[in-house]
Order: C-alpha cells, then sequence, then structure tokens
C-alpha cells in the first residue's frame, strides 16, 4: 500500500469514527457494545483495505462492514446471554420518559435485521435500493423490514404513553 493511500486511509478511520459510532450505538443500545463494533469495523475496514489495494467506496464498505459485524455477533449464542451478580427483588420504575430513550429502547428490542434496516433507512438516510445492496437482500425484504419495525416502534411508544 502506498504512503499516499495508507495516509488516505488514517484519515478516513480518524474522520469516520464518530459518525461510525452513532450508528453503532442505535444499532446495540449500549456504549461500550457500540465502542467494540466500531473498533472491531475498523480493523477490519484496514485490514480489508491493505489486503485489496485500494477499495473504490471506502464508506460503503465501513459501512456494510459494520452492519455485518453486529448482526453476525447477535447470532453468536454467547452474546444472547447475559450474566448478573444478583436479582433485584422488584422491578425498577422507569424514570425517564424522554422520547428518545424510548425509542431507543423499543429499537434495541427488534430484530437485529429490522434495526439494521430501520439505522440504515432513518439514521444514514439511505434509499431501500441502497440498504438492500448493503445487506445482501431484495428491496421488498427491506420494505417489510421498514414496515414491521416501524410498526413495532409505533406499538412501543403508544404503551410507553397509555
Amino acid at each position: 500500500m502506498t504512503r499516499g493511500a495508507e495516509t488516505a486511509l488514517h484519515a478516513f478511520v480518524e474522520g469516520r469514527r464518530t459518525a461510525l459510532f452513532r450508528s453503532a450505538f442505535l444499532l446495540c443500545g449500549n456504549r461500550d457494545e457500540a465502542d467494540d463494533l466500531v473498533q472491531t469495523t475498523l480493523v477490519k475496514v484496514v485490514l480489508g483495505a491493505r489486503r485489496h489495494g485500494r477499495l473504490d467506496n471506502l464508506e460503503a464498505y465501513a459501512r456494510k462492514t459494520l452492519v455485518n459485524t453486529f448482526i453476525a455477533g447477535r447470532r453468536r449464542f454467547w452474546r444472547r446471554e447475559r450474566a448478573y451478580g444478583e436479582l433485584p427483588d422488584v422491578a425498577a420504575q422507569p424514570t425517564d420518559r424522554d422520547a428518545g430513550l424510548m425509542v431507543r429502547d423499543a429499537l434495541a428490542a427488534l430484530p437485529p435485521k429490522q434495526r439494521a434496516v430501520l439505522v440504515l433507512r432513518y439514521w444514514e438516510d439511505l434509499g431501500v435500493a441502497a440498504t438492500a445492496e448493503l445487506l445482501g437482500m431484495r428491496e421488498s425484504t427491506v420494505k417489510s423490514h421498514t414496515a414491521r419495525g416501524l410498526a413495532a416502534l409505533r406499538a412501543a411508544v403508544r404503551e410507553e404513553f397509555v
């Protein structure tokens, strides 16, 4: 890899880390997990760029790697289990009725692919065709995931206000 390409790759990583973190946070719903996801993604992007020489669209490659890494991580059995030291006697009452927190909680409850579609469509502002290409699915699948995901989000928000 030439020095100029290496410099451009370094500039990309520095310039896009925050934007990738925002998308990762919406996908994961957890700062630490989002930070790990971004680190893993950037390592894969750098290694991929070095292995393939020059990538035509580094931004699209990074976004696709982020989403694919997130979805793959959700498939692993060990990610589904959560360890707790001690369980509380009673459930904590929700103290924050902020709409953003409600939406993030509802987003976290969606299946990973629906969540990825909604983040790409409405946070990353990608169209149906671009989202379908990025996730490797048909446009009709993207549309159905969008409709089902939005319906689930609306239902969750409605429950909070009732």
